[in-house]
């Protein structure tokens, strides 16, 4: 498989390296914008969960692009990770569950609440449906947290969310601060995910709520929301965004979309700074990673390649291939987000 192969599984992956995104996913926030128009009137605004910056990137260029003046337009983007700069983008890098965060957030808005807060964080999947959905949902509700912290009322919040059985308990917790909810499938979104938005509308939360990071906003104790009926069962609006005419996520395409143009391989925008996974490339580079013992047994003195044979050099000449290689997946893995 060449470095080519992803870009004809991938059409965004591709048009993510040709436009100069960090990830794949900025189209995702460019096509809810597209639907929502939710940077309308926005000059300060809040990425959650940040790394590797396409959201931020998308931010920066869309408001500060269009400004008449682009130092009015404040973007803080926060993330537990390190984030390589973007223009006119303050990092914060801290913990969204923690009140000096959100007082921190504040401090770059000069006291002011944010117009928009974004969140694209997602955890490590374990392939466990029910348990992944759970944890997103608790990655939500955090992120909700501070947002009570941090958001003027009348502001917008916009958050991914895995769609299961539970989503109308999500759905009915959004709505006790937002006016208008709405669950939105980017095109850029494969259909194979559970991967969806919610874009919440009017921030106006109940009478008398204090934000307070110590209490959680969802109380565990509830019974299965799949058994409500009739007026007590919420019905969740659900909205594919983009264009129709849109490229599909799910489809291969060829590597030359433009007959006019052809395909030249872009490598990724951002090379990952300090990724979890550096040390275990790095390891099978070296081939120090932990190996199975591989007993060879009924092989006769002719069919062992002596040393120096060209066995050997061939085996050279893959080793540094496969060097090549894990670099190239060192810098893909950051941009198919």
């Amino acid at each position: 498989m060449g470095r080519s192969s992803k870009d004809k599984r991938d059409v965004y992956y591709r048009l993510a390296k040709e436009e100069g995104w960090r990830a794949r996913s900025a189209f995702k926030l460019l096509q809810i914008n597209e639907e929502f128009d939710i940077f309308k009137g926005v000059t300060k605004v809040v990425d959650l969960c940040a790394a590797p910056g396409s959201w931020s990137q998308v931010l920066s260029r869309k408001l500060r692009g269009h400004a008449e003046n682009p130092d009015d337009v404040k973007i803080v983007a926060v993330d537990l990770q390190a984030m390589a700069p973007l223009p006119g983008v303050v990092q914060i890098q801290g913990d969204i569950t923690k009140v000096s965060t959100a007082e921190e957030i504040i401090s770059h808005f000069e006291g002011e609440n944010a117009d928009l807060v974004v969140c694209d964080g997602a955890p490590d999947v374990t392939g466990l449906h029910d348990l992944d959905e759970y944890i997103q949902a608790q990655l939500l509700l955090a992120a909700l947290n501070i947002t009570t912290h941090i958001l003027k009322k009348g502001g917008t919040f916009v958050a991914k969310i895995f769609r299961g059985k539970d989503v109308t308990l999500l759905y009915s917790q959004l709505k006790l601060f937002f006016k208008n909810v709405t669950v939105a499938k980017p095109r850029s979104s494969r259909n194979s995910s559970i991967e969806a938005f919610a874009v919440c509308e009017i921030y106006n939360p109940p009478d008398g709520y204090e934000p307070n990071m110590s209490n959680p906003l969802l109380d565990l104790q509830y019974d299965d929301f799949n058994q409500l009926t009739g007026i007590n069962r919420t019905i969740v609006p659900f909205i594919a965004c983009g264009d129709l005419s849109a490229f599909d996520s799910d489809r291969t395409y060829p590597l030359q979309l433009n007959e006019t143009e052809d395909y030249v391989y872009h490598p990724p925008t951002q090379s990952p700074i300090d990724p979890p996974y550096k040390e275990a490339v790095m390891l099978k580079r070296q081939n120090k990673l932990a190996q199975p013992q591989v007993k060879i047994s009924h092989l006769s003195t002719s069919e062992i390649a002596p040393q120096g044979s060209s066995s050997n050099s061939q085996c050279t000449e893959k080793e540094s291939k496969q060097d090549e290689t894990d670099i190239t997946e060192l810098e893909d893995m950051e941009i198919s987000g």
